[in-house]
């Protein structure tokens, strides 16, 4: 295929998807990876297209577009298991634990799994079948009692709306584990999805302790529909990609700062009060 033909199947497949990953283009095209990052740098060039990690996505900021769970699920791997592993030491048997849904708390749901029997309360269908199955080491020693609400699925694999809400306002949760799309310092904690930031809030309202998952990509960016304010979270745990403009912001509004290494021991976090 020439190149001005790949050219406009990569655009065509970006304007229909909104995002669309290298390796599937790839495979669709018959062609290698780095021939396909190379088309996407170029079309980047021309404004056609915009980079991501992985892949490429419609140009300019789109407060309505929601990824999917396999796209976001290969960005930003080492960040989010960073995130994922330091969020872990915060949770002990026998807790009430709320995981929101994302690729991150994803990650995190890994880690518990085969640790400490808890209570798990999620709206993600992904993290449930985690817990179900096992993690990498087969089926948790000590299973852990998973509650999945009910509600209509997002591109992201969340269960969203008035069954996913009626369900959470019953509950008190010892923590809760929130993703986010965005973070930013005047809409706070931001999601693409209308419901999805409904549910989200119902999960905020339940717990005791509010922390926040949220790889240094979400800063500055802005979803349409806002869940709670930066000052509602008790801690955010981001890592060393975040700028410090952003940082001092966070350490200003929220609790407590936790800053990962993602190319270090990610036991080992810098902490602000």
């Amino acid at each position: 295929m020439l190149p001005a033909a790949r050219h406009q199947v990569i655009v065509d497949a970006v304007q229909r998807q909104r995002a669309v990953r290298v390796s599937d283009l790839a495979q669709q095209l018959g062609v290698s990876l780095m021939t396909v990052r190379r088309d996407i740098e170029l079309l980047e060039e021309q404004g056609s297209v915009e980079r991501i990690h992985g892949g490429a996505k419609l140009p300019g900021d789109v407060s309505t577009h929601e990824p999917g769970f396999e796209l976001k699920s290969t960005q930003l791997r080492a960040e989010k298991m960073a995130i994922a592993l330091e969020a872990a030491t915060l949770v002990q048997e026998g807790m009430a634990v709320g995981l929101s849904a994302g690729t991150t708390t994803w990650a995190l749901a890994g880690h518990l799994v085969n640790g400490p029997p808890i209570t798990v309360v999620t709206n993600s269908i992904r993290i449930a079948d985690l817990f179900h199955h096992g993690g990498a080491s087969g089926p948790a020693r000590h299973p852990s009692t998973v509650i999945l609400t009910g509600g209509e699925r997002t591109p992201s694999d969340a269960l969203v709306g008035p069954l996913a809400t009626a369900a959470l306002k019953q509950l008190h949760l010892d923590i809760l584990f929130l993703g986010v799309h965005g973070m930013d310092a005047e809409a706070g904690f931001t999601t693409p999805n209308i419901l999805e930031a409904e549910t989200d809030r119902a999960f905020v309202s339940t717990a005791r302790n509010v922390v926040v998952l949220a790889d240094h990509t979400k800063w500055a960016t802005l979803g349409m529909s806002s869940i709670a304010a930066l000052s509602e979270a008790d801690e955010v745990i981001s890592d060393s990609g975040l700028g410090e403009s952003a940082r001092d912001t966070l350490r200003e509004a929220v609790g407590r700062l936790r800053i990962v290494d993602a190319g270090s021991d990610p036991s080992v976090a810098s902490t602000a009060p």
